[in-house]
């Protein structure tokens, strides 16, 4: 029993390490190669669309305002994303793509779906519930242990 543990724990530990590399190994290049792997998270979670408020981005990522600026404005700076104030609400600045911010978006999309792919692939129908029925056992581990 214990040997399972250990391989779990391995296993664990080298497949967060590794997708993060991975992810930013491939992802930060070419056209994209001046955006950081917490640059395009933002972008992930600003989404294509109609965009959303700072502070709605902010909770979600779970950082504080201060940071989520300064992710932006590098982020503005670099093309890939406008910020305006709602015409609403001033007091609401609300984030959205460019049209360069959609394409990063696209490509790490792409990465996230293809390793999905992949993954399942190789796994017969029966166990791919297993699977997930594991890793939401992780996810909810870590969310209840370290309050996230």
């Amino acid at each position: 029993m214990r040997e399972n543990h250990n391989s779990l724990n391995q296993i664990l530990v080298k497949l967060f390490n590794d997708i993060l590399k991975i992810e930013e190994k491939f992802l930060c290049r070419g056209e994209f190669k001046s955006l950081t792997m917490s640059e395009f998270h933002i972008i992930e979670n600003i989404g294509i669309g109609e965009g959303k408020t700072m502070s709605e981005t902010a909770k979600a990522l779970k950082i504080t305002s201060g940071t989520l600026t300064t992710g932006i404005d590098n982020l503005v700076k670099k093309g890939y994303v406008f910020r305006k104030r709602s015409t609403e609400d001033r007091r609401k600045v609300l984030i959205k793509l460019t049209e360069k911010g959609e394409n990063a978006y696209n490509e790490h999309y792409k990465f996230h779906e293809e390793m999905v792919a992949d993954t399942l692939q190789e796994i017969p129908k029966d166990e791919e519930e297993v699977l997930i029925r594991a890793l939401f056992n992780v996810d909810r581990y870590f969310k209840k242990k370290y309050k996230l």
